[in-house]
């Protein structure tokens, strides 16, 4: 009889991506999913230590894990990712119930824990080595029905961003091949994915023996079939003009840019250690534009880091009124234990940065709605990804530019593209209508 597993996973799209390939590890090894955590031999969080939010997550959910252990002593709990990586010790003396520590360049191990965990009764299995070769290139995620298929590309960052702990728990970059690449993406499009997102903590300072993000986006962007391509996250030293060209003239490449800003102010950036300048910013932000007309551009905004003051954090503000993003991610500065930030004494009270994240968001909301009202009255080809939340007659898809627009079902189903006349903007989605034209030519 086959034993059971449940994993469940925190963090970013790379998490997620890692939880698909540690699926498909225990799947050959033997084991199946179960959606029924109470029945599951083994259960496995794998984690994320980006911000402290994150963390009490994980811890709260490892209680619970453990009053699972206590009805059925023999269930493996197992922490991986990120928090097994950066807070071992603490895990293994606060936390005795847990079985397996596995870092994210250890998942091969896996099979082979379960396996002696089953025949020898210790106490823990700890494997959080990091590696400069590992990128599980021969390995195919197991991946649920769905619409996206995420890609990894590439593992580690070699920026050392003073806030960032992900160095630390993934370790230095080092890049899959274009080969091991596109077969994944052959597999994808295959099992019927309609979009494919290529992941990597720096997405597009890709290098695999010479060939940089651009060589490899224009051929996944040739392999046959494939619908839509995003890419995410891409750092503002490594975005060039040679990738906005291919984004060009690939039209299955969405016309969609996430591009981190972080802070406005040149002094914070370099305590940050983010090696732009707010003038390269803007001025990547606006050949970005011009390169690519109606794109969308996103972005990333820490509010409060450490010594920020009220006029460097006002020049955060002015930056997002130059650029006017499409859309953020908002956060506090949260203090990680071992980046150099840590180290910093000059920190801002919560009250402040609390009040600074609400200038920021409001401020987002305006640029969102004056964007999204642009699209007014335009033809846009939208994927139907989902019921709407709001009611089970309505759709709700993105157009290649990242926006959700919502709109009356038809005759479609999940994974069509229909063209969508944009009626309305309110907040951030964008509310529309089946083109009639395209209506009639799906009756006839």
């Amino acid at each position: 009889m086959s034993k059971s597993y449940h994993i469940e996973t925190y963090g970013c799209q790379m998490n997620v991506a890692d939880s698909e390939l540690v699926s498909a590890m225990l799947n050959d090894s033997g084991y199946k999913e179960t959606d029924d955590i109470n029945s599951a031999d083994a259960i496995f969080v794998n984690t994320c230590a980006i911000r402290e939010h994150a963390e009490d997550k994980v811890h709260s959910r490892l209680g619970f894990y453990h009053k699972i252990k206590m009805q059925k002593p023999s269930t493996i709990i197992g922490v991986l990712g990120c928090m097994a990586q950066n807070l071992k010790e603490d895990i293994l003396e606060s936390k005795p119930y847990v079985d397996i520590v596995l870092g994210p360049d250890s998942y091969r191990k896996l099979p082979e824990m379960l396996s002696d965990r089953a025949k020898i009764d210790t106490s823990h299995i700890v494997d959080t080595k990091l590696s400069r070769y590992e990128v599980y290139d021969n390995l195919f995620p197991s991946r649920k029905e769905g619409i996206n298929a995420w890609v990894s590309i590439m593992r580690g960052c070699d920026k050392f961003c003073t806030f960032c702990i992900v160095p630390f728990t993934r370790g230095r970059e080092r890049s899959r091949s274009i080969e091991g690449i596109i077969n994944e993406v052959k597999i994808a499009v295959q099992n019927g994915f309609s979009e494919i997102t290529l992941l990597g903590q720096n997405v597009n300072s890709y290098n695999f023996e010479g060939n940089k993000f651009h060589t490899l986006l224009s051929k996944v962007a040739e392999v046959k079939n494939v619908k839509r391509i995003r890419y995410t996250s891409p750092h503002p030293q490594d975005m060039s003009v040679e990738v906005l060209d291919v984004m060009k003239d690939y039209d299955n490449i969405c016309n969609y840019v996430h591009l981190p800003l972080q802070a406005g102010n040149n002094n914070i950036l370099k305590r940050m250690n983010r090696t732009y300048t707010r003038e390269r910013f803007i001025e990547l932000a606006n050949l970005i534009r011009n390169k690519l007309p109606k794109v969308g551009i996103s972005t990333d905004i820490i509010v409060g880091f450490p010594g920020e003051n009220d006029f460097e954090f006002n020049e955060t503000l002015q930056v997002m009124d130059e650029v006017k993003f499409d859309s953020a991610f908002t956060f506090k500065y949260s203090s990680r234990p071992g980046t150099k930030a840590s180290g910093y004494k000059d920190h801002v009270s919560e009250n402040e940065k609390q009040i600074r994240l609400e200038k920021v968001i409001d401020k987002q909301k305006t640029h969102t709605k004056a964007r999204n009202e642009n699209f007014i009255n335009n033809i846009e080809e939208v994927l139907v990804e989902k019921d709407s939340k709001r009611s089970d007659k309505q759709w709700a898809g993105r157009t290649d530019s990242n926006k959700w627009v919502i709109f009356d079902k038809n005759t479609e189903k999940i994974g069509d593209f229909v063209p969508v006349r944009i009626n309305s903007a309110n907040g951030i989605t964008l509310q529309g209508s089946i083109e009639k034209i395209y209506e009639m030519e799906f009756a006839t």
